[in-house]
C-alpha cells in the first residue's frame, strides 16, 4: 500500500516461521501517522527493539468485520517507537498522517524471535522461549509441559500440563529462584524444587 507521499506505507510479506505475537494496534496516536499499541506481558523489549513488525488482520471481535487495510499478513518499517503509559506508540515508514494510521486499528502485531533483543541477565527468559519445555523436579520426576505463563505483578508463573494423569492436570509453579533450579533451553527442560503432591 502507498501513502499520499508515494512512500510504500506497508508490503504484503509472509509471517516469518518464528513469529510472535506481541500485541495489536489500538488506535491511531496523533496526527502524523503514530499508532498506539497495546503490548502482551514481556513483549516490549522486543517491539522497542526490532525495526520490522508483521501485521495480520483482525481475527474476532467488530473490527474484524470492518478492517480493510490489507486481507493477507504485511510487514511495515518501524521508524520509531517509545513507551506511552500503559501502550507503546510507534511510527512507521510511509504513514504520515492520521486517516492511514487509523486504517490499521485492530490490526494484529507480530515480531520475529530472530529480532528479540538479547537478554542482559543469564537467567532472564522471553515467555516464548518456555512454552513447550518439560519441567522435572530434582528426583527425575516429569510434572508437566509448559502451555502458559501467567503474569501476578511481583513474578511469572509457569502453566503446566501433566499428560501422564488422566484426565490431564493443570500444575501452577511460581517461575522463582526458590522454585526453579535451572532453565536448560537446548535440552528443553526446566528442573525446579517442586512435588507431584504439591498441588493436592
Amino acid at each position: 500500500m502507498q501513502s499520499a507521499t508515494g512512500a510504500m506505507a506497508w508490503e504484503a510479506a509472509p509471517l516469518p516461521p518464528d513469529a510472535v505475537e506481541l500485541g495489536r494496534v489500538h488506535d491511531a496516536w496523533g496526527v502524523r501517522g503514530w499508532v498506539r499499541v497495546h503490548g502482551v506481558p514481556q513483549g516490549g523489549a522486543a517491539l522497542a527493539h526490532a525495526r520490522r513488525w508483521f501485521l495480520t488482520p483482525p481475527v474476532d471481535g467488530p473490527l474484524a468485520r470492518t478492517f480493510d487495510a490489507f486481507a493477507q499478513p504485511v510487514r511495515v518499517r518501524v521508524r520509531h517507537v517509545r513507551r506511552h503509559g500503559d501502550a507503546w506508540v510507534a511510527s512507521f515508514e510511509g504513514v504520515a498522517d492520521r486517516s492511514t494510521a487509523e486504517r490499521l486499528r485492530g490490526a494484529v502485531v507480530h515480531v520475529a524471535r530472530a529480532d528479540f533483543p538479547p537478554t542482559d541477565d543469564p537467567d532472564e527468559f522471553y515467555w516464548v522461549d518456555l512454552i513447550g519445555l518439560q519441567v522435572v523436579n530434582r528426583e527425575g520426576v516429569t510434572l508437566g509441559v509448559v502451555r502458559d505463563l501467567i503474569s501476578t505483578g511481583p513474578h511469572a508463573v509457569l502453566c503446566l500440563e501433566d499428560a501422564v494423569t488422566a484426565p490431564p492436570r493443570q500444575r501452577l509453579i511460581p517461575f522463582v529462584g526458590a522454585y526453579v533450579d535451572r532453565v536448560d533451553l537446548e535440552a528443553r527442560r526446566i528442573t525446579v524444587d517442586w512435588q507431584p503432591d504439591y498441588d493436592d
